[in-house]
């Protein structure tokens, strides 16, 4: 009996720690990409935010394999407003080194690539409007001298969004 206490009295201890230690997420989702990335797939994301005073950064996040051939990233981002509105960006994201190094976080052949997005100390961003906000990731990819984009982007596993708030001093 003594022994299944201690078990979860330490589970309990874990799991405090483990969720303190990311006490500014607001918002984090992933959303897998079976097999390859099409272009004209959109991957989509709604959020609630908590409320429309405080300042918050926003991330694109990333997992991608040996697999991703290319140095760089296009992206074109979204956010829907609650009332209409809608802010589009075109944003290019650096995914290897010039030796051909994959960037981001792993030990295995998966990386992840957490990137910025908006907001930031000097241009917080303010979900100004209340409601439930879409935003939307496609990529934008293109070869050197080609016209067409590349159809199925190889390599990325997980497309996510993350909603941090802004830390204070």
């Amino acid at each position: 009996m003594l022994k299944n206490s201690c078990w979860i009295t330490t589970l309990i201890v874990c799991l405090i720690v483990f969720s303190s230690c990311d006490s500014n997420r607001v918002f984090d989702e992933y959303k897998s990409v079976p097999n390859q990335w099409h272009k004209d797939s959109i991957i989509s994301f709604n959020i609630t935010p908590p409320d429309s005073t405080n300042a918050y950064n926003l991330f694109v996040n990333l997992r991608n394999t040996n697999d991703y051939k290319y140095s760089n990233l296009f992206l074109i981002v979204d956010i829907d407003f609650p009332n209409g509105k809608t802010i589009k960006d075109t944003l290019e994201y650096q995914m290897a080194q010039p030796d051909g190094k994959l960037l981001g976080v792993g030990f295995t052949d998966v990386k992840e690539n957490k990137l910025w997005y908006k907001g930031q100390d000097d241009n917080p961003f303010v979900f100004n409007e209340s409601g439930i906000y879409k935003v939307n990731i496609q990529h934008a990819m293109r070869e050197n001298g080609k016209v067409n984009g590349v159809d199925n982007l190889e390599g990325i596993t997980d497309i996510g969004f993350r909603v941090e708030q802004l830390q204070t001093n």
